[in-house]
């Protein structure tokens, strides 16, 4: 070799050694590593003297061996010249990282081969970053699906509860009224599948505001020890000087209690469920798909048998349960999801088998001027004086949840006008006939609920209205006039009650 060539040579291997981002080594034609830069000892872990004289197939999962994808890589590189794939490698720790891995074949002036070039970089965070938006893109999918299906369910519901709540006050037998009562009890679990299925799709009615985490945990505490039973144990660990958080009191309770008993159920032998809180920064430019700011993170840690790395990917999925039949709806964790997303923050799972799981409540810290919002009543609460002999326009484009509707105002004794359409209800106001009140569905096409309320109070500003949906957000971005009393549905009676006295108040219905 003259002495040009081992110039070249030495600021070869002068440039190979300065790189460390990247695994650059050679193999001889049988795959033995003959070379090795600092870059591939750092990626992988082992020095020079470790793994030159050893196979690469060292670096491959034993599954990919079992399929012989290291003698394919050396074969493909060989025969078309190079060999390109990502995929999982192990590194001497018995840790595995996301590679891109390039083999070209070496040949000498004859043209025989003498080896292989083998470059490796980890992208395991460019893959996981791909892997975030992927989930996001199918999440937000999944959520525009059961968001229309909740709201169809919803109407249906609405006819189902109402109608039976009618008919329980009209059964004369003892053996009718139980087994209506049954009736209810099931479509009442319905309103509650689909209140979940709304809070995955963001689509539920919240009520923000501040939130004092330590306050809020302390008030469950009794609540939550009763609900899992006395072979688990609470521990709670908060940071000192936490600020309030901004979200719903009242659906973070039921996300937390959630979450606490998931905890409790994949203990079966008992154990220990640690709450912790603490203060945290998203920077700008991090991985996380939080914007940067301050949160409050709130952890819900158990002893448990863990999950693997399929199961925790399907974990916030709706209906996906590793419970037994009967024993989950696979809802739960898609409802705090839904709830975190739709607050302004994230939930984050981690979990290794035998190690046990812990969800991760990420929420923004509230405004110092923001205002603490109550939780909204129960849902049967008692009856506010009822308004009487009022006549009421219901509008509804759903024939059955306009029947039902009636129904359940009839038998409140009011007088009922109906119409089918926004456009329907606009033609009769003009006949000269105004009614006290006016009940309107959202989700009907042509003219929504809300553009019918902006309708409303346009030509009868005095006019009391009530938006009856299954919406958190209006769907078409129409806002709708303050003084519009907002209904959930499903709705019973005595919620349909409660909104009449709320849009009544003040004397205006009569």
């Amino acid at each position: 070799m003259n002495d040009h060539d081992v110039r070249i040579e030495q600021r070869y291997r002068m440039l190979v050694e300065a790189i460390t981002d990247y695994a650059i080594y050679m193999l001889d034609p049988a795959g033995f590593v003959t070379s090795w830069n600092p870059g591939a000892e750092r990626l992988k872990g082992y020095i020079e003297e470790e793994i030159v004289g050893r196979h690469f197939a060292t670096f491959y999962t034993d599954e990919d061996r079992n399929d012989g994808l290291p003698q394919l890589a050396l074969r493909v590189a060989e025969e078309e010249g190079r060999f390109e794939r990502e995929g999982w490698r192990v590194r001497k720790d018995g840790s595995w990282f996301w590679a891109n891995v390039i083999i070209d074949p070496i040949r000498n002036a004859e043209g025989e081969l003498v080896g292989f070039a083998k470059i490796t970089r980890d992208i395991s965070e460019k893959r996981a970053a791909q892997e975030a938006i992927f989930q996001a893109q199918k999440m937000e999918a999944v959520g525009q699906l059961t968001g229309g299906l909740a709201h169809d369910f919803n109407n249906l519901l609405t006819a189902i509860l109402g109608s039976l709540q009618i008919a329980r006050k009209r059964a004369i037998r003892e053996d009718v009224k139980d087994l209506i009562d049954n009736a209810i009890q099931g479509a009442q679990r319905g309103a509650t599948l689909t209140q979940r299925l709304l809070a995955f799709s963001r689509r539920q009615e919240l009520q923000l505001g501040s939130v004092d985490v330590g306050d809020l945990v302390h008030g469950m505490t009794e609540l939550m020890r009763r609900t899992i039973g006395p072979e688990v144990l609470i521990s709670t660990n908060f940071a000192a000087d936490l600020p309030k958080i901004r979200t719903d009191s009242n659906q973070f309770e039921s996300a937390l209690l959630n979450l606490v008993v998931n905890a409790r159920d994949a203990m079966p032998g008992g154990g220990e469920i640690t709450i912790a809180a603490e203060l945290e920064t998203v920077a700008s430019g991090s991985l996380s798909a939080l914007p940067p700011g301050e949160y409050v993170c709130l952890s819900v840690r158990d002893q448990g048998e863990g999950m693997d790395a399929e199961t925790l990917a399907k974990a916030a999925t709706p209906f996906f349960t590793t419970k037994g039949v009967g024993k989950g709806t696979g809802l739960g964790l898609p409802m705090v999801h839904g709830l975190m997303a739709q607050s302004g923050g994230e939930l984050v799972l981690k979990s290794v088998v035998g190690e046990g799981t812990t969800a991760e409540l990420w929420l923004p810290v509230a405004d110092k001027g923001e205002v603490e919002v109550a939780a909204p009543p129960v849902l049967e609460a008692p009856l506010d004086p009822a308004p009487t002999a009022l006549t009421v326009l219901a509008v509804d484009d759903d024939a059955l949840v306009l029947m039902n509707t009636v129904l359940l105002l009839e038998d409140l004794g009011m007088e009922t006008m109906q119409a089918s359409s926004g456009e329907e209800a606009l033609a009769a106001l003009q006949t000269g006939v105004l009614p006290d009140v006016v009940i309107t569905d959202h989700a009907m096409p042509n003219m929504t609920g809300a553009r019918l309320c902006q309708e409303l109070h346009s030509r009868y500003p005095t006019l009391p209205v009530i938006l009856a949906t299954g919406y958190a957000e209006l769907p078409d971005g129409v806002g709708i006039p303050g003084g519009v009393v907002r209904l959930s549905k499903p709705f019973s009676q005595a919620q349909l009650s409660r909104a009449l006295a709320e849009a009544c108040q003040g004397g205006r219905c009569f």
